[in-house]
């Protein structure tokens, strides 16, 4: 059973689309991944389809939409809704309501980065790691974590904490680990 995956930001220009295209081409035989934004820029940002060619992920029909288009009553339903604004510097991510699970993998907006082009290109690489990192760690979750969706929120809540060089957070065991009293 493919689960439906949405990641949302605000602008839906840059880290909701990396994780999009990323997540659908490691494991779009097991996923349906969309991405969506609260305030949509309209267009992808050309820094994010510049990460994702430099990675060899398929950049075709990405766009930048609005998450009303998964709001509506005939709206397939998601299974996971994933926020990625970053609320440590004071975003707002989007509130959205319905039966699924939500997790919040928040990061620093690559597209915010001032300065010249290495610069920016430099921001998204780096949230691409960061963007990757995270997928990786969902991936490595067993088919079965699904079954028990308060041990499944635990542990996609922990992944938004993972970072690229934290090797022990990567791993399914870490992931999926009971906390300790």
């Amino acid at each position: 059973m493919k689960r439906r995956v949405l990641f949302l930001c605000t602008g839906n220009s840059a880290r909701s689309v990396l994780a999009e295209a990323t997540l659908r081409a490691w494991a779009g035989h097991r996923f349906e991944v969309f991405s969506a934004g609260s305030q949509p820029a309209g267009t992808v940002n050309p820094y994010a389809l510049g990460q994702l060619a430099a990675d060899g992920i398929a950049t075709a029909g990405l766009r930048s939409k609005s998450w009303d288009e998964f709001a509506t009553a005939d709206a397939a339903p998601m299974d996971l809704v994933v926020t990625v604004c970053d609320s440590a510097a004071a975003e707002a991510c989007p509130i959205v309501f319905g039966d699924f699970l939500r997790a919040h993998w928040g990061l620093p907006d690559p597209a915010a980065v001032e300065g010249d082009d290495d610069a920016k290109r430099e921001a998204f690489r780096q949230a691409h790691r960061i963007v990757k990192a995270r997928l990786q760690a969902l991936l490595a979750l067993p088919a079965d974590a699904w079954d028990d969706r308060p041990a499944l929120k635990q542990a996609l809540d922990r992944i938004g904490f993972v970072e690229p060089d934290d090797e022990a957070a990567n791993t399914a065991e870490a992931i999926t680990r009971k906390p300790k009293a």
